[in-house]
């Protein structure tokens, strides 16, 4: 049984290293201020007797505390924990962040993970220190907080555009998490006028510790389809563009390729803005962004197979999908038939945006065909979900029992579109003590021990350490 005493000292020696590694894992608040911060804020460490923990911004925002200006709380990213956990409480939590609470309010929630609203209210409340309307209230507040920095666009639309139901509640939400009223809060910020009509909405989508970009962008170049999807530019300075079908209308994304830093770089162009939250989850899924490398590190580098690999590739990642329903067919498709499908059955864009033309076909379009027929009728009809809350092991057991989904696309898709972070190859070497990292451990089977990638081609498919460097400039 964890001793509360002693956790509690733990994350104090965090704080007063200001430990990186734990931004997001955790958030401190100081009761003499009425502040919280992540581990990392560079202010002054307050004494232990004024300080309270919290797992969740959420909580620290429902006992009262407001962010701090300085290392701005509420964009770190989220526990890695969500990532691996499989429980209703990890389910709950990536629903939450594709914005079902702001699109189909907590019932919808309740309906989709199986339970009543009162076991998901308080199943998130012990565990988390807040229920799925606090959780959504912060994201909500963060997501407003972008774009009265980042666009010019009016108060009111910014308001509806995070999920806020009036104006009032918006308006209200934000003093309370940022003690600033709205106006207030957009003042902070400089912007060059009309930069964003041609920049799109311009983020920084933070992660935690190291990140080989390199890897996540040669994936992407390699499995690209033209028209939906394109790499440009040299390596190490590539953009990846796609578009994206969200709840409310079409959106179009490009992520930029750059030195090793904090975050990623992205413009998003939306038909609809209430389709940022999801459409920036959606983002975060597909990079890979709330990784935890240092837990990835500690347990696949102590093991001689795969240590020399680890080292040579820090911060190594196990891409999601921007869609997984789409990366579900062209998985069982292939690039040819893929492309195929997309020319004649594609969504087209209203206006093209450069090389991407069109949406890929959603489930119901290719029911009638002859290979990806029973996944698309499965996925149309709702018996298999691939959503950011499905039951991991109920999709592989749907999955698996599907004519035309072979073993290989089986744990492509559990990988990519389920995001599971600990899928076994499944014609490869495999290790019990690789969990729950199985399929950061596939990854680096793929490179040489010298950390490059083989010349061939494979076959689809403690945190006492140094303190990383910290940027000065918080992401967004």
């Amino acid at each position: 049984m964890t001793d509360p005493d002693h956790e509690s000292d733990t994350r104090y020696q965090a704080v007063s290293s200001r430990d990186a590694r734990f931004d997001g894992e955790f958030f401190f608040a100081v009761r003499t201020t009425g502040i919280y911060c992540r581990p990392s804020c560079p202010a002054v460490t307050p004494k232990r007797r004024n300080v309270a923990f919290f797992p969740t911004a959420a909580a620290a925002q429902g006992h009262g505390f407001r962010a701090c200006r300085r290392c701005r709380p509420d964009a770190v990213p989220g526990s890695a924990e969500w990532n691996v956990r499989a429980d209703v409480v990890g389910r709950a939590v990536r629903m939450i962040g594709d914005g079902v609470v702001d699109r189909e309010g907590v019932p919808g929630l309740a309906v989709r993970l199986g339970y009543s609203t009162r076991q998901v209210q308080r199943q998130l409340t012990a565990e988390l220190g807040a229920g799925p309307v606090a959780l959504a209230r912060a994201q909500r507040a963060h997501t407003a907080r972008v774009l009265l920095q980042t666009t010019a666009l009016p108060v009111t639309e910014i308001a509806f555009a995070a999920g806020f139901a009036s104006i009032r509640q918006f308006n209200d939400t934000i003093r309370a998490v940022y003690a600033r009223t709205p106006t207030e809060l957009r003042a902070e910020t400089a912007r060059v006028p009309g930069a964003e009509a041609a920049a799109g909405v311009p983020l920084r989508l933070a992660h935690r510790g190291p990140y080989a970009a390199d890897r996540v962008f040669d994936l992407l170049a390699a499995e690209a389809l033209p028209g939906v999807e394109e790499v440009t530019g040299p390596p190490g300075a590539r953009t990846y563009r796609r578009t994206l079908r969200l709840p409310y209308g079409p959106g179009v994304v490009a992520v930029d390729e750059r030195a090793p830093g904090t975050w990623l770089e992205a413009r998003l162009h939306l038909a609809e803005l209430r389709d940022l939250t999801t459409a920036v989850h959606r983002l975060r899924r597909l990079f890979d962004l709330d990784a935890d490398p240092y837990a990835v590190t500690e347990r696949l580098g102590a093991d001689p197979r795969l240590a020399d690999r680890v080292a040579a590739r820090p911060g190594l990642r196990s891409p999601g999908a921007a869609d997984p329903e789409e990366y579900a067919l062209r998985a069982v498709l292939g690039p040819g038939e893929s492309a195929r499908v997309l020319a004649e059955l594609g969504t087209p864009l209203t206006a093209p945006d450069g090389t991407l033309r069109a949406l890929f076909p959603a489930p119901a379009d290719l029911t009638g065909h002859p290979v990806a027929g029973p996944l698309a009728r499965a996925l149309a009809d709702g018996s298999l979900r691939l959503d950011p809350g499905a039951d991991r092991d109920e999709a592989a057991r749907l999955l698996g029992a599907l004519p035309g989904v072979g073993a290989g696309a089986a744990a492509l898709i559990r990988t990519r579109s389920l995001g599971d972070p600990d899928v076994p190859a499944p014609d490869g070497p495999d290790a019990p003590e690789w969990r729950p990292w199985r399929s950061y451990a596939r990854r680096y089977l793929e490179l040489s021990p010298g950390g490059r990638r083989p010349p061939t081609p494979p076959r689809s498919a403690d945190r006492r350490r140094a303190r990383p460097a910290r940027s000065s400039r918080p992401p967004a």
